[in-house]
């Protein structure tokens, strides 16, 4: 099973480039920024990622960023991670990033997006690696700072693919940013919305991105798993889920193996991501491994999880075929 989810193509649909700061790289930056860090090794920071909720996590999360501050950083921190996506056999890459997490402290958005952009272009170039960048609200902002966010944003929108929305869920629910969402729609932008899981009101949230946002895809929500009628809507619009088992066992104590199994059964096409994998110590390959032999996966099912990362990917439909023309024939040989 190991062999079989190496050799798969994929796509990785969500992934937080701000949550790939690995600490090595941390540390590098911090020197060349001359900032100074609350750990003194590497060990020392490792030890201190230890969450037990979604806030607690985004505490060190959004300490660490503090460290990205030219463009040469954010370069150098996409492409660590799409070296390492490509060893992983990332195919696609999707990549959430925070503008207001950067922005807000003084970092321009034009710095932001220029690196992110140049380590595109380059892993596409050399790596095999092709990526897009969707561009996520902080749902603990106020909806008029998303809106400003949106603004600034339009002369970069040929770079960015589409927008979502992450950061702590607790009283921010998807409605706050329904004039948000309707004219990033507007603009051309597809958009998708975190779903955390076990949140406060988190049905109705789901309910919320389905019928009155009318997302194109949603981030996490297995939470819809044992209601019909969330299920049935997911499937009637034919919409992905993004899930991230090995974040969830992080932050709820649970990599939620029944409703990621169940929804997958249930004909959704709910795909394997890694989320923030230097925080969570675990990149694609190893979250689906880790699924696999938690749930007992089949074979079939795994190439399945792999088809669905490329179909509920925003790709044009002909790269979308020829990589599913990839899975068809690795599975084939397997």
């Amino acid at each position: 099973m190991a062999d079989l989810i190496a050799r798969l193509p994929k796509a990785e649909l969500h992934l937080h480039i701000e949550g790939t700061l690995e600490p090595e790289l941390k540390f590098t930056l911090a020197q060349r920024n001359g900032i100074e860090l609350e750990h003194r090794t590497v060990d020392e920071v490792r030890a201190s990622y230890t969450f037990d909720s979604l806030a607690s996590f985004l505490t060190v999360y959004y300490d660490s960023m503090r460290v990205l501050v030219t463009v040469d950083d954010f370069y150098d921190l996409t492409m660590a991670y799409l070296r390492q996506a490509a060893a992983d056999n990332v195919r696609h890459v999707e990549i959430f990033f925070d503008p207001q997490a950067h922005t807000s402290r003084g970092v321009p958005f034009s710095t932001v997006i220029g690196g992110l952009r140049r380590a595109v272009v380059d892993a596409g170039r050399d790596l095999g690696v092709h990526a897009e960048l969707i561009m996520c609200f902080l749902r603990d902002f106020t909806a008029e700072h998303a809106m400003s966010t949106l603004m600034e944003s339009l002369p970069y929108k040929h770079w960015i693919l589409g927008v979502g929305l992450d950061s702590d869920e607790r009283g921010n629910p998807p409605s706050k940013f329904a004039a948000v969402f309707a004219r990033a729609r507007q603009e051309g932008y597809l958009l998708t919305m975190h779903c955390d899981i076990d949140q406060e009101n988190i049905h109705e949230h789901i309910r919320q991105v389905l019928d009155d946002i009318q997302v194109d895809r949603i981030d996490h929500g297995t939470n819809a798993f044992g209601h019909p009628e969330l299920v049935a809507a997911i499937l009637k619009r034919d919409l992905g889920l993004t899930s991230c088992p090995v974040s969830n066992r992080w932050v709820t104590g649970s990599m939620k193996t029944d409703q990621i199994v169940g929804l997958l059964d249930a004909g959704v096409k709910i795909c394997v991501n890694s989320d923030d994998p230097a925080y969570f110590g675990a990149y694609v390959n190893e979250n689906l491994r880790q699924l696999a032999d938690e749930a007992a996966l089949s074979r079939d099912q795994v190439v399945q999880l792999a088809r669905n990362s490329f179909e509920v990917s925003w790709l044009p439909e002909n790269l979308r075929a020829a990589y599913l023309a990839e899975v068809d024939a690795v599975a084939a040989a397997s």
